[in-house]
């Protein structure tokens, strides 16, 4: 994407696994998302689950991403960071903490080896309280679901309705 150009299609892509606690918090935020704003064409919603190389057509075909999901973060929980670009590739180049964190750090490698990477990537990430056994996530993490949503409203409308700098 060029200098100054607008984007076309933004994913906005939940990823983890429902059935762990706050492990799962980035498919609730996208399904809050999804629920709480009006039809934008331009904005696709996905439930990445614990993500694959299934989605690399997603990634691909976007001019923009955003991934919402549980991230060991060194923050108290229910804390929001955003990561940009190259962040994300510094933060994923660590210590790996669980199977998705590899999966998209993977999926974004692949995306740039095809030479067909988003020009803006975004992740939010959530410090998780507790992956353990459970539907719901904890009441501190729960609580960041607006904060993750707000995010995803700002940089979606930036990035669809402004110009975007290089």
């Amino acid at each position: 994407m060029s200098a100054g150009a607008q984007c076309r299609k933004v994913v906005v892509m939940g990823i983890g696994n429902t059935l762990l606690q706050d492990d799962g918090i980035g498919v609730h935020v996208t399904e809050f998302f999804r629920a709480s704003q009006e039809s934008e064409s331009s904005i696709n919603v996905i439930d990445g689950g614990t993500i694959g190389l299934s989605l690399l057509p997603e990634i691909e075909d976007a001019d923009a991403v955003i991934v919402v999901d549980a991230s060991e973060i060194g923050e108290r929980p229910g804390t929001v960071r955003i990561f940009r670009n190259r962040e994300i590739d510094h933060l994923l180049s660590g210590k790996r903490r669980t199977v998705h964190e590899v999966a998209l750090a993977d999926l974004f490698a692949a995306a740039e080896i095809r030479g067909r990477s988003p020009g803006q990537r975004v992740l939010i990430a959530i410090q998780p309280a507790s992956t353990e056994l459970g539907l719901d996530p904890t009441p501190e993490v729960k609580a960041s679901i607006p904060l993750a949503c707000e995010a995803i409203n700002s940089l979606t409308h930036s990035w669809l309705h402004e110009e975007v700098a290089a």
